[in-house]
């Protein structure tokens, strides 16, 4: 990672944990901001996902798995922005649901990591516990109302936290002679 990389993720760390905080200071207005985020985040990578299979991986192997993604990608942004007018517990839902199922992700990512003998699958396994124990702790406080604020603030201020401790994290080099 370069000097300016690191830079740039503990500037995006820092105003990650910034959000965060708001977040749970201003929760009247909450609801509406999370799912605003959630659903830009997701059409705006699968817009990136499209536009890297139009410029390069419709030539690779396993191009159309990167078409499928940014179109899926694109379409649950549009479902997360259209669904701001639905009671709050279908919204806790789905955040148990997207926590739930990128811990998993995590966790597969973390144990494939282990196996390789990679350095940082200790880390990976710590998230992917994070975001089920997170997608748990939703699914038992369904009934209250400021539950998914809390949780999706959690969320956003231990990435912060993780971009962070990456960003000072030592870097291996791999020189092929």
């Amino acid at each position: 990672m370069s000097r300016g990389q690191r830079i740039s993720s503990i500037l995006y760390g820092i105003a990650t944990i910034i959000t965060a905080t708001l977040l749970l200071i201003y929760r009247s207005h909450a609801y509406e901001v999370i799912i605003l985020v959630l659903g830009i985040g997701f059409i705006i990578s699968g817009i990136r996902q499209l536009f890297y299979y139009f410029t390069m991986a419709r030539y690779m192997v396993d191009g159309k798995g990167i078409l499928y993604r940014g179109i899926i990608l694109i379409n649950f942004g549009v479902l997360t922005t259209s669904i701001s007018n639905v009671p709050k517990i279908y919204i806790l839902l789905y955040l148990a649901a997207l926590n739930g199922f990128s811990g998993l992700v995590e966790i597969l990512r973390a144990n494939e990591a282990r196996v390789y003998r990679g350095q940082a699958w200790r880390l990976k396994l710590t998230h992917g516990i994070v975001n089920v124990t997170l997608a748990v702790i939703c699914i038992l406080f369904v009934r209250w109302q400021n539950t998914a604020v809390y949780i999706y603030s959690i969320g956003l201020i231990y990435s912060g936290l993780v971009r962070i401790g990456s960003a000072f994290r030592r870097t291996t080099f791999m020189f092929i002679r």
